[in-house]
């Protein structure tokens, strides 16, 4: 009888490598755009990667200091004659949904996409400064 190392980390990869082997194509039930989130002094910028999604397909809401955002890629089908041999991308519907600070001015959000990004502008409300106030000996 022969003895082994047992190695945790190879079965992980072992199991990891049979799951990717088995899933032919991506889930269409369920995906997210990629989100970064920034912060300049004036304001939060959010950017999501939206290629291939039209601007009249995405959704931007504010409701109780919650900002969602909503849309679907649609399946773009190609010509009759060329079979499709691998398909990555993601198609369907998505939701994000971000808690915003308290220090924002949700009437002044605005978004522009460009090159398949879209760009969510949260501006600041300005806060005004601290107030010192002295404590009188009795």
């Amino acid at each position: 009888m022969e003895l082994t190392t047992w190695n945790p980390f190879r079965e992980m990869e072992e199991f990891f490598d049979r799951y990717n082997r088995n899933r032919t194509t991506p889930s269409r039930e369920m995906w997210a755009p990629a989100v970064n989130i920034s912060e300049t002094e004036k304001e939060y910028v959010i950017t999501a990667e939206l290629a291939g999604i039209d601007s009249k397909d995405v959704e931007i809401t504010v409701q109780n200091n919650v900002l969602t955002l909503r849309g679907e890629r649609h399946d773009r089908k190609e010509s009759k004659d060329a079979k499709r041999h691998l398909v990555e991308t993601s198609y369907g519907r998505f939701s994000r949904s971000f808690s915003l600070p308290t220090d924002v001015i949700e009437d002044q959000i605005s978004a522009k996409g460009k090159d398949g990004m879209l760009s969510i502008h949260v501006p600041k409300a300005e806060v005004a400064p601290s107030k010192k106030i002295t404590v009188k000996a009795e």
